[in-house]
């Protein structure tokens, strides 16, 4: 499937329900954090509203307005941790919903045509990337944390599967 910027907008307008529809009113034990070196379900949707407050739409802005001239700046992906502490998941569920509305917002608000698709900024590591490369991989970013907070919850049950785990990708 090539790049195209409505079918990016179906998948990111549809995560933040997606994850609601996964974790709103389970308990603790399904949702909790698992620390920074083993992101629990929590710790997931924390990441995802510092992505879409600091990361992707900056990112575009950099690339729009300044090109590859211009590197993109650092981005913290555990500064979630801090950010989310205290919060309840109901209340980041609430907060990824603003934040997500307001992403897509701004990125109807551009309009963006092929040409500017096509503009290119500065990757740290990478070096020059396209804006659709970027909002590509901010869809497959959503897609793969669904994927970890499903891979969360599922080991959680790992050993009260009995031998079922034989057939249970998910626990491999």
């Amino acid at each position: 499937m090539e790049f195209a910027l409505d079918k990016t907008i179906e998948v990111l307008s549809a995560t933040p329900a997606a994850v609601r529809g996964m974790l709103g009113g389970l308990s603790d034990e399904w949702t909790s954090s698992g620390g920074r070196e083993n992101w629990g379900p929590y710790d997931v949707v924390g990441h995802l509203i510092n992505c879409d407050r600091t990361n992707w739409i900056p990112r575009a802005r950099v690339i729009l307005e300044q090109g590859a001239d211009r590197a993109f700046p650092p981005f913290d992906r555990f500064a979630h941790f801090e950010q989310s502490a205290g919060k309840q998941l109901g209340q980041l569920l609430d907060e990824f919903d603003v934040a997500r509305a307001a992403s897509i917002e701004t990125v109807r608000d551009w309009d963006l045509s092929d040409g500017m698709l096509s503009r290119k900024g500065h990757h740290p590591e990478f070096g020059d990337v396209a804006l659709s490369q970027l909002l590509a991989t901010w869809t497959v970013h959503d897609l793969t944390h669904i994927r970890q907070i499903a891979t969360s919850m599922a080991k959680r049950y790992d050993a009260a599967v009995g031998p079922w785990k034989t057939y249970l990708s998910i626990l491999k």
